[in-house]
């Protein structure tokens, strides 16, 4: 595993880096599980981890870039959602494409389209992008 996630001082985000490998992605959603259950928001922890499973595996499977790592980051924002981020050192875009029925792959992003309450993808400092996504946690709002 890599050195100890960043927390932001206010405990609100929690910033980790992650080889460009397969197995960084069950490492990963082990470290969401852990923030959200620090944060006491273990209801939104199913389709959390199923958003971060479809954008890592897609910055590991199409994102690489030799000799560089892929970053997540996993934040609380005002009006009680998660914010999940990943950004990796390519320029690609990810494209949510039509999957035939019975295909073994493309189902990443529709189904992060479902699960959260908005994704995007946009610019980073340097090279390449993030892909976020928001989820809902239900019960949360400014106060918490």
């Amino acid at each position: 595993m890599g050195p100890a996630p960043t927390n932001s001082p206010d405990g609100d985000t929690v910033v980790r880096r992650w080889r460009q490998a397969a197995r960084s992605v069950p490492l990963a959603r082990r470290e969401l599980r852990r923030t959200l259950a620090r944060w006491e928001w273990g209801a939104v922890e199913g389709a959390a981890s199923l958003v971060l499973s479809e954008l890592l595996t897609n910055a590991v499977r199409h994102g690489r870039v030799s000799g560089r790592e892929v970053e997540t980051h996993f934040a609380r924002v005002p009006g009680g959602a998660l914010r999940i981020e990943v950004h990796d050192a390519s320029e690609q875009r990810p494209l949510m494409a039509l999957t035939e029925s019975g295909a073994d792959g493309g189902w990443g992003l529709p189904l992060v389209d479902v699960l959260a309450e908005k994704w995007g993808v946009c610019d980073r400092p340097g090279a390449g992008k993030l892909v976020w996504a928001e989820l809902a946690v239900e019960g949360e709002s400014d106060a918490s």
